[in-house]
């Protein structure tokens, strides 16, 4: 398979872990999320989308520069494991949250999701030495929505 396919398949992956949670979301945000206190920094609900985009996007490439090494490596394998499992995180923190209204759950599962995308970055960081700066944005959001995951929790 050619490097371009792989990015495209890398990429499309990593997109539907964000269209998996939307369909749990977009239903809620008019219904449930609006009914809830929020705190003052908590960003209007059009920013999520495009942020969101981008970052599958950065982190589908961070993942074809991995699996462009070799799936017949065993890092390589493990590390894609990993990047799998933090999408499954990434797609469950959106049905936690919107679906089963629960944002003590959803912290619970932010806390995983945080910790799998670190181990993902200490792996494909051994592979590919530029992934870590595909997946900086990437952490640094999640940082701030578990932030603001525990406030809203707090808040309610």
């Amino acid at each position: 398979m050619n490097n371009t396919i792989k990015l495209i398949i890398a990429i499309v992956i990593s997109e539907l872990a964000g269209i998996i949670g939307s369909i749990f979301t977009v239903s809620a945000i008019p219904n449930w999320y609006a009914t809830l206190a929020k705190p003052t920094f908590n960003p209007p609900s059009w920013i999520f989308g495009p942020v969101w985009t981008t970052l599958y996007a950065l982190m589908g490439i961070a993942a074809f520069l991995v699996w462009k090494k070799g799936l017949d490596r065993r890092d390589v394998r493990k590390a894609l494991l990993v990047f799998g499992l933090q999408l499954v995180l990434n797609a469950s923190w959106s049905i936690v949250f919107f679906n089963l209204e629960s944002p003590a759950w959803a912290l619970i599962n932010v806390i995983a999701l945080w910790l799998a995308i670190i181990w993902t970055m200490v792996l494909f960081y051994k592979i590919s030495k530029p992934t870590i700066w595909l997946l900086l944005p990437y952490i640094l959001w999640v940082s701030f929505a578990a932030y603001l995951n525990y406030s809203i929790w707090t808040l309610n």
